[in-house]
């Protein structure tokens, strides 16, 4: 049972309540062993306070939450980190596979693009599909909505740039579209949902196949070993995979100089990825919007939202099969950030 591997305090009555109702600091959790466990480790005041200020300050990683799933809410979540998106602004989205009904559509973000004078940026697909050239991509990025709401740019559109991975045990580059250098702040917007291979897809993933050019993708997707790989050759070591998509991730971190920050939006949760155009239908409720500056924390949070769910069977399932929490790992480890983080409702 779900229930039996999520340790709380004593003094937890009920999960979500009380990680909703007060701030609290988490140390992510999983179900892969017993004895790995959340624990609550320190009750705090309410946001704002100086003493939340003072943690904050500490280096834990702050998680910001609504329940309100609106162009309303997403501000919110935004305004709550205290970072403010300047210059040129690049919002990075997954434009969504012709025929996924389930990518986050230009109604809901809209304000937020707009708000920040943003632009949305996607890079091509290396498995084909009608958005592996930027002529299809842009269509695509029509049809669904995205040019209606602000300007559109395809980052490997001209030519890709490699970026250094430090710290990494399978790669020593990342390779991502030329364009990246033309923006000066980002905001990874992810729709939080399953993944055919990665398990899931939240920060982490936008942050390294998401910003990974065609070439990028077959490079992170083989280990460092081919920039043009054919999808029928994408079986690499599949834990190999699931740590190069951290090291790819920890290159753009390491690259922004902290002029970034990430959103998660849990809705829609299929088990399947908005680059699919069949996905199946989602078999648990939509949970919220999740912001934070750290990517580790948030995808961390939004996995621990979803194994407290009491319809989550299919996504856990999807997320254990494919040993899809090795990423989350692999990224604290490497430095990408924290899975310890107060969850704060707002």
């Amino acid at each position: 049972m779900k229930s039996s591997k999520l340790f709380l305090s004593v003094t937890a009555v009920l999960v979500l309540g009380l990680l909703l109702v007060v701030g609290i600091t988490l140390s992510g959790c999983a179900r892969r062993t017993a004895n790995t466990q959340t624990t609550v480790v320190n009750e705090v005041p309410e946001v704002g306070s100086t003493d939340t200020i003072a943690l904050n300050q500490n280096g834990i990683p702050q998680v910001y939450f609504t329940s309100d799933i609106s162009p309303a809410g997403l501000m919110a979540v935004y305004e709550a980190l205290g970072l403010t998106a300047s210059g040129n602004v690049a919002v990075k989205v997954h434009t969504g596979e012709p025929g996924n009904p389930h990518y986050l559509k230009p109604e809901l973000i809209g304000g937020l693009v707009q708000s920040v004078n943003g632009t949305i940026v996607e890079t091509n697909t290396a498995y084909g599909g009608r958005r592996a050239s930027t002529d299809m991509h842009m269509q695509v990025a029509r049809d669904h909505g995205f040019t209606a709401i602000a300007p559109v740019v395809i980052l490997d559109e001209r030519a890709d740039i490699s970026f250094p991975v430090t710290g990494g045990v399978h790669l020593t580059e990342n390779i991502v579209g030329a364009r990246f250098n033309e923006f000066d702040f980002h905001i990874v917007l992810s729709h939080f949902k399953g993944h055919q291979m990665g398990g899931f897809g939240g920060a982490l993933k936008n942050l390294s196949i998401g910003y990974a050019s065609a070439a990028g993708k077959s490079w992170i997707h083989s280990v460092g070993n081919s920039r043009s790989v054919p999808l029928a050759r994408w079986d690499w070591d599949h834990n190999s995979f699931l740590e190069s998509m951290a090291e790819a991730a920890k290159s753009i971190v390491d690259q922004v100089n902290g002029n970034i920050l990430y959103i998660n939006v849990m809705n829609h949760l299929s088990v399947d990825c908005d680059c699919n155009g069949n996905p199946s239908v989602p078999t648990m409720a939509d949970i919220g919007l999740l912001a934070s500056l750290d990517p580790v924390a948030l995808d961390q949070a939004c996995v621990d939202l979803v194994y407290a769910a009491s319809d989550s069977s299919d996504l856990i399932e999807r997320i254990e099969s494919r040993n899809g929490l090795l990423t989350i790992d692999h990224a604290e480890k490497i430095g990408v950030g924290s899975k310890t983080y107060q969850l704060i409702r707002l």
